[in-house]
């Protein structure tokens, strides 16, 4: 069996140290098992998300999408990973997603179609965008990035473009919430107390601000808040 955790370059500082349990940790591993419908649902409850407020003066708009799709009675959602070639974030596990265009984009849900279509040949209208998730920012590749989850109606056919990913794959959200796969930790970088979070998938780690979109949104569905 492979192991889990990948090769990913994690910057972690000395002075890391364990941050909380899993926000559904208490939640039996049977109720982590959740078709699309169940999670649509609980999106429905999702309060309106907040405007990014940038980290780094000059940062540019971003947009990525959460494709979902049911498989064997429960949600699945596609990853993909970063070439070591790309300017920033090497090797990392990613959303489909980039930045904003105005000359191609009419609004930033409109990127993260076009970005999910030109990454991995998600087609734009088999797109469900179900809801907008809270933005994040970053410091290092200076970006503030708005989230959509997309539904599509089943397993698709994916065609990776090799300039920006090298593996396209997919994991249940069961999977990404079973016992033992995530952690957080807490450093002290660009400001104390940081809590950063990882999911530890069979021959890959998911980090920085894909695991921060993912814990967001699986709490969420988990528990509600």
């Amino acid at each position: 069996m492979a192991a889990r955790g990948g090769q990913q370059r994690i910057p972690r500082p000395p002075s890391f140290r364990p941050g909380r349990p899993a926000p559904w940790g208490h939640i039996e591993p049977a109720s982590r098992r959740l078709p699309l419908a169940e999670v649509r649902a609980r999106l429905a409850t999702l309060p309106p998300a907040a405007g990014v407020v940038p980290l780094a003066a000059g940062s540019r708009a971003a947009a990525v999408l959460v494709p979902l799709f049911e498989e064997a009675g429960e949600a699945r959602v596609i990853l993909t990973k970063r070439p070591e070639t790309m300017p920033s974030h090497q090797g990392e596990i990613a959303f489909p997603g980039g930045k904003y265009d105005p000359d191609l984009d009419a609004n930033l849900e409109a990127t993260a179609r076009r970005e999910a279509w030109e990454e991995v040949g998600i087609e734009p209208d088999a797109v469900d965008v179900v809801a907008r998730l809270e933005g994040i920012a970053t410091i290092a590749s200076q970006f503030t990035i708005t989230p959509f989850v997309g539904f599509l109606p089943g397993r698709p056919a994916l065609s990776p473009d090799p300039r920006e990913v090298v593996a396209v794959f997919d994991v249940a959200l069961s999977e990404l919430m079973a016992d033992g796969v995530y952690r957080e930790e807490r450093w002290d970088t660009w400001r104390a107390d940081l809590d950063v979070h990882f999911y530890e998938l069979t021959g890959e780690t998911v980090w920085g601000a894909t695991a921060r979109i993912l814990t967001g949104f699986l709490s969420h569905i988990a528990t509600g808040r």
